[in-house]
């Protein structure tokens, strides 16, 4: 089930198999039991399977390392990221603490490991209003200092944050170069989100932002 759910889309019984670690013939057995017991999951042996949503298992347990990687995954966001993600990963790993029996629950209170807290950003754009933007597939108008200090008025399509080392960058198409570009954060000095929703699909809109790049063997230009 949890390897259907990551792929979420058609995987052949040989995936299944592989990832699993059991025979074919043992895959073919449980896709029919689970079927069995409500799971909606179409296809058939030699073409393929995806489980559609809505069906629900218990609860997983969770292994030491598991758990170990949830717990450095949200130190991450809440000291890398903004407040509002930092808020998101605290709630939900509160959750998680919630439903975990008393021998795993110790395990999220480990200090094994120590994620470091970013440098102070010089910025001040609200993060949550672009990721707003990037739900609702909204363009911003931003206005974007260059590198020499002179001033820009962009409007933009938002389809990506990035948080490299102490830097934030908001990767999106430039209606104003016509082409892809990557803005830092601390370079601009205003930003507001727009009615007008962009062309497209946001996430069609990155695999063609990354299939460029990897074409041109560099990064995007920045502003």
């Amino acid at each position: 089930m949890q390897v259907l759910r990551r792929h979420r889309g058609t995987v052949s019984g040989e995936t299944l198999a592989r990832e699993a670690g059991v025979s074919l013939r043992t895959i073919r057995r449980d896709i029919a039991t689970l079927q069995a017991m409500g799971a909606d999951i179409d296809g058939a042996p030699g073409i393929g399977y995806v489980l559609r949503p809505g069906f629900i298992l218990p609860p997983l347990s969770f292994t030491q390392e598991e758990l170990q990687a949830l717990v450095a995954g949200m130190q991450w966001i809440s000291r890398q990221t903004d407040d509002g993600l930092a808020l998101a990963a605290q709630n939900a790993l509160a959750k998680i603490d919630g439903v975990l029996p008393p021998e795993l629950r110790r395990a999220l209170d480990d200090n094994a490991l120590y994620i470091g807290r970013k440098k102070v950003d010089a910025s001040t754009v609200d993060l949550a209003l672009v990721r707003r933007a990037m739900r609702e597939q909204r363009k911003m108008r931003i206005t974007y200092r260059d590198h020499s200090g002179g001033g820009t008025e962009r409007v933009i399509w938002p389809i990506m944050l990035g948080f490299v080392e102490s830097k934030r960058f908001i990767a999106g198409w430039c209606e104003l170069r016509a082409d892809f570009r990557l803005f830092r954060t601390d370079r601009i000095t205003s930003a507001s989100v727009l009615e007008d929703h962009y062309l497209g699909s946001r996430r069609l809109l990155v695999k063609e932002w990354r299939a460029k790049e990897m074409a041109a063997k560099t990064l995007p230009r920045h502003g």
